[in-house]
């Protein structure tokens, strides 16, 4: 071979990318949405009452229905399942059936009932007592009973007092100025009659822990905002609270009581503060209250989800 050998030219292609790497970010992200509708699901679980929960399980322990559970057929023949609000709901529509027939049905009673309105709202069902320019369930510029409102609150009490409800009681006045004396304003009148109110129900059968709520609103939530001196502004409300979220018989549920101070708070429970040591440093295995109560909420949390697996065993 000669000195001088000839030149090797090495050519190097460089290729282009994949569509993108191959489309592995879809991969990635499908991965992604898929954990984050699991994640919704499972909150959305944790809100539903234990039937909804129990017939879910059911779906997805036995797709084909061809068990006792409480899944669905390919025909969609399943067990029908009714929530809690539906079924509040369907009681209170009957309760209000049941009180505007009473009312119509009483002679002295009947000519009230356009000052008499019933209606179901988010918060349960709603009874408002109405009062005209002559005054109709209070005397005028009084905190005493009328015979008609004393008459209404009887019959509401026969009805009410036999429901596991809660029941709220609102106090309005209109714009009026009750008096020049700052002693005694519209939000002491407010107050004193729906607490003459409560009196007259409890007399009359309804629980005395079964009120949780005493309110005097003077003329701040006006019926008729268009005109603040409305007779009607001046009215008693009645609200009969849906079931959920109810506390139990015999613990107090908060709220205003008679004479408008607020109800105290409860106080919590807490642990034994632990003793410091030399040196005024906390012993490291001792863990403060916030990451003891995160730890329980989380151990809590976890045991609620496997729980709802399916095929989970107990």
């Amino acid at each position: 071979m000669s000195a001088k050998s000839q030149a090797v030219i090495v050519i190097k292609k460089r290729g282009g990318h994949g569509g993108h790497h191959g489309g592995a970010w879809k991969v990635a992200y499908a991965d992604f949405v898929t954990a984050m509708m699991s994640l919704f699901i499972v909150l959305w679980l944790m809100s539903q009452s234990a039937k909804v929960r129990k017939a879910v399980a059911g779906y997805f322990n036995d797709p084909k229905g061809t068990a006792s559970l409480l899944g669905t057929t390919m025909a969609g023949n399943g067990q029908a399942t009714v929530t809690q609000d539906d079924a509040n709901k369907r009681k209170l529509e009957q309760l209000k059936q049941k009180l505007e027939k009473e009312i119509q049905e009483r002679k002295e009673l009947e000519k009230l009932s356009k000052q008499i309105e019933i209606t179901i709202t988010p918060e349960g069902l709603r009874i408002e007592l109405l009062e005209d320019k002559n005054g109709t369930f209070y005397q005028l510029g009084s905190a005493k009973l009328s015979p008609n409102g004393q008459e209404l609150l009887a019959l509401l009490a026969s009805e009410l007092k036999t429901l596991p409800n809660r029941l709220l009681i609102e106090g309005h006045t209109d714009a009026a100025k009750y008096s020049d004396d700052a002693s005694y304003s519209n939000w002491e009148l407010s107050a004193d009659r729906a607490n003459a109110a409560r009196r007259l129900l409890q007399a009359d059968g309804v629980r005395s822990d079964q009120v949780t709520q005493v309110r005097a609103y003077a003329d701040q939530m006006l019926r008729v905002p268009n005109n603040p001196f409305d007779p009607s502004n001046r009215r008693i409300t009645i609200l009969v609270k849906n079931d959920e979220g109810n506390s139990p018989p015999g613990k107090y549920a908060g709220g205003m009581v008679e004479g408008g101070a607020p109800a105290p708070s409860p106080v919590p429970v807490t642990a034994a503060k632990p003793t410091a040591q030399a040196g005024g440093k906390m012993p490291s295995s001792v863990a403060s209250p916030g990451q003891a109560s995160a730890g329980m909420a989380k151990s809590s949390l976890m045991g609620r989800i496997a729980g709802w697996m399916p095929g989970r065993k107990r």
